[in-house]
């Protein structure tokens, strides 16, 4: 019987005397993408940081591979954060060289794989600039090689396809459909609801730093009684909040 890459379980976090996530617990599954979905505020962006060490959980247990993630065993991780962070004065394939080393990857190995993805991506007449010279859509193709480089078996992407032309989406999409299909498990964050309806095997959506929806994707479209995720993510942001804001 397969794993939990992530196992989270009775998580609570309390930030500066507010409480912030309550009683959460999921799994992701090897070769499974699973949306974490909710709104601005609602304890996403917290959980991914507690999850990868950033903060400190105030109860609870989060595990990635059946352990709390270290920087030893942080490679295993890959993180696209939905703010950019590269080296803007650095030319491109330097750049995704320099990630490939840092994750363990020998320099020849992190450089062929750079070009081949830069050819996949069609930015191989790209690979000397430098990553400043880029498009905002570029640079997040650019991020997304980085993220995937080492095969990690966890991938974490925040809004990959924020800001991207029909074609680029689709090309990123097609990407992350073939790290699922090789064992990758995929904590998806998005707020276009048609790419949970694509991608999705499992979804959870946190609002006050709750759970009010989690399972497969037809489960929750039963329990909801409802052919649309978009319809149910409504519904529950329709209902009355807590009086506590959340960030």
């Amino acid at each position: 019987m397969k794993k939990p890459i992530v196992s989270i379980k009775d998580f609570s976090l309390t930030l500066g005397g507010k409480e912030i996530i309550k009683d959460l617990s999921f799994d992701v599954m090897p070769g499974e993408i699973f949306a974490f979905l909710g709104s601005n505020g609602s304890g996403k962006t917290s959980t991914i940081r507690t999850l990868l060490g950033i903060y400190q959980p105030t109860a609870g247990e989060l595990l990635v591979n059946g352990a709390r993630l270290t920087p030893d065993t942080a490679s295993i991780v890959g993180y696209l954060p939905e703010e950019r962070g590269l080296y803007t004065r650095a030319k491109v394939l330097d750049t995704m060289t320099y990630f490939g080393e840092l994750k363990g990857m020998p320099r020849d190995e992190a450089r062929q794989f750079s070009l081949d993805y830069l050819q996949r991506v069609e930015l191989s007449d790209c690979a000397n600039l430098k990553i400043k010279k880029l498009s905002g859509g570029q640079q997040q193709k650019i991020q997304l090689g980085v993220a995937i480089m080492g095969n990690p078996k966890l991938l974490i992407l925040d809004e990959p396809t924020k800001s991207l032309d029909p074609v680029n989406r689709k090309l990123l999409l097609d990407i992350v459909d073939e790290r699922k299909q090789q064992g990758a498990a995929v904590i998806y964050i998005t707020h276009l609801m048609e790419e949970v309806e694509r991608l999705a095997d499992q979804l959870l959506i946190l609002k006050d730093g709750r759970a009010r929806a989690y399972g497969s994707v037809d489960d929750v479209k039963k329990q909801f009684d409802s052919e649309s995720i978009e319809d149910i993510f409504v519904s529950i942001y329709k209902e009355k909040s807590s009086e506590v804001s959340h960030a």
